[in-house]
């Protein structure tokens, strides 16, 4: 299409204006939504408004992308190189750690306060987990960065979900098997949540223990070794859980521990949906092919998107993984998730709902064959495929 534009024939540069450029602001909301909500709850003096994050996230966002719908524009490859070197948008990621942690610090004081009854202190609770299982996205553009700052702020991001070898598997590990059966990460055709979480989990760890393990071995030095990724992140886990246990006693503790293991669980089922039963070919000299964008579900709902950086445009995320969110382009021949991952989510929570909608899905890519997806073992013996 860029190539019938006269501009650029006639060798001019070319102009284009990012019409969201303010609204990547917006990525700054979710911080906010757990204070929202004491805010509703002194005009209600009900409980029930220490929901308001979980309602936002599954009720309003859900409904806004299908009012807004999908996003039409993607830059132009010749201003990509302009983009990435345009500080703003990195700022608008930055934004996002010091209201994480103010919402974090804040959230734990009232929870160990006791001034609230079991709904409103487990709706606070579930709150804090999503604020910083969103906060993996923010730890995931940063990750994707080469300068060291970026890293770190990656690193720091990840501290309250105790999940820092994220940082390492998902650079390193996910991204060169991502859409194969070796993947942790990847989820396969006919495999529940519930069976992908203990998987991704226990493989995802011992996958950032061997790359780091192996990357320090080549520079002549130990595991256990101070520049090892996975111990700095985990070590500002246990900064930040013992400052946090000083300041406001042990009785912070069981909170600590339950909103980082639903952050957990909030950040993976974004992975299980985001390349369900999808594969890469081997070619004949038994390598996977190259990653293509039709290796990735993709979903162009603008107000998810906006919220969340552009990650649901993940199959050129996946083809492209130096390019930054401000970058990513649509692609309209590869395979689209019915909905926003706000809608998708609690789909995936109930299995038979979600092979409903997605098994057709799968096998319609593959037209019918199923032998060219990446099938759960248990379902590969049932169709004959194993």
């Amino acid at each position: 299409m860029q190539a019938n534009n006269p501009a650029i024939k006639r060798g001019e540069p070319v102009k284009w204006v990012d019409g969201k450029r303010y609204l990547w602001l917006l990525g700054m909301v979710i911080p906010l939504l757990p204070i929202a909500s004491a805010w509703f709850a002194t005009l209600t003096t009900s409980e029930l408004v220490w929901w308001f994050t979980p309602l936002f996230v599954y009720g309003f966002i859900p409904v806004m992308d299908w009012i807004v719908g999908g996003d039409p524009n993607n830059p132009p490859e010749e201003i990509v190189a302009e983009l990435a070197k345009d500080r703003y948008y990195r700022y608008c990621v930055y934004g996002f750690i010091p209201l994480q942690f103010i919402t974090f610090f804040w959230g734990i004081s009232v929870l160990v306060s006791g001034s609230l009854g079991w709904v409103g202190a487990l709706g606070l609770l579930v709150s804090i987990g999503m604020l910083n299982g969103v906060a993996f996205n923010t730890a995931h553009e940063l990750g994707h960065k080469k300068e060291s700052l970026d890293r770190w702020l990656s690193k720091i991001a990840l501290a309250p979900t105790a999940y820092g070898h994220f940082f390492v598997e998902h650079n390193w590990g996910h991204h060169k098997r991502v859409a194969t059966p070796e993947d942790p990460a990847s989820s396969r055709y006919g495999e529940s949540f519930y069976e992908f979480l203990p998987r991704t989990m226990y493989g995802g760890l011992i996958s950032a223990w061997d790359i780091e393990k192996k990357r320090l071995a080549r520079n002549g030095l130990p595991a256990w070794h101070w520049k090892n990724h996975n111990l700095q992140a985990w070590a500002l886990t246990v900064v930040l859980f013992s400052v946090t246990v000083a300041i406001f006693g042990v009785i912070a503790l069981p909170f600590l521990l339950i909103q980082a293991f639903y952050s957990i669980t909030l950040f993976e089922i974004i992975n299980y949906l985001e390349h369900y039963g999808l594969k890469r070919q081997k070619l004949e000299n038994g390598r996977y092919e190259r990653c293509q964008p039709e290796h990735s579900w993709n979903s162009n709902h603008m107000v998810t998107n906006l919220l969340l950086y552009q990650l649901q445009r993940h199959s050129d995320h996946h083809a492209n993984p130096s390019r930054s969110f401000q970058a990513l382009r649509h692609f309209e021949e590869v395979p689209q998730l019915p909905s926003g991952y706000a809608g998708m989510v609690p789909l995936a929570y109930i299995p038979p709902l979600w092979r409903m909608v997605m098994d057709p899905k799968v096998k319609a890519h593959y037209n019918g064959d199923l032998s060219k997806a990446n099938v759960q073992p248990r379902v590969a013996r049932k169709l004959g495929l194993a």
